[in-house]
């Protein structure tokens, strides 16, 4: 069992760049659909950033096989540290499936996603209407599921911050 308290500077970069990344993406995509005037460039904005959070989830997952989380206190109980291991693989799934998932629905609609500097990335799906339909449901849906599963985590990080204060939060936050 590890005896370190506190994740490293990177994982702690990387989950503080992802989580502020990551809802930005959120409130992006509910901006392309409540605004068809602004939906050109917030798509625009929205692809690129959504394979960054692929490419840094990418990053992240393997810092964090080379380099395991902190132990959890003795005093958190084992139901709730069930809960906690749990979430972080819906987080890391969906970390992984929402820019994938993503992509592909651009593939299907027939929608290249272009990188700054003109590069446009190789189809994920064929041109599908049907295949679109789905997928962007899928994507939206995915979407609410994930916004919910970050405000349980949020929820979760502060209950360990102000009213357990066993250190949860901590480990995060800052240096040791």
């Amino acid at each position: 069992m590890s005896t370190k308290t506190h994740y490293d500077r990177t994982a702690r970069w990387l989950h503080w760049a992802m989580a502020a990344m990551i809802l930005a993406m959120i409130f992006i995509g509910v901006g392309m659909v409540a605004s068809l005037e602004a939906r050109p460039w917030l798509l625009a904005l929205h692809r690129p950033l959504g394979l960054l959070v692929l490419v840094l989830a990418a990053w992240r997952l393997w810092h964090r096989w080379r380099h395991p989380a902190p132990a959890l206190p003795d005093s958190v109980p084992a139901l709730q540290a069930r809960v906690a291991r749990a979430s972080h693989v819906l987080l890391y799934t969906l970390m992984f499936a929402m820019p994938l998932l993503g992509w592909a629905m651009s593939s299907a609609g027939g929608y290249g996603v272009a990188l700054p500097g003109g590069f446009v990335l190789p189809a994920l799906a064929p041109q599908d209407a049907a295949l679109y339909s789905w997928l962007r449901c899928a994507h939206g849906a995915l979407g609410y599921a994930f916004f919910g599963l970050i405000l349980l985590h949020l929820s979760g990080a502060l209950y360990h911050a102000w009213v357990r204060r066993d250190g949860v939060f901590e480990s995060m936050a800052h240096d040791k």
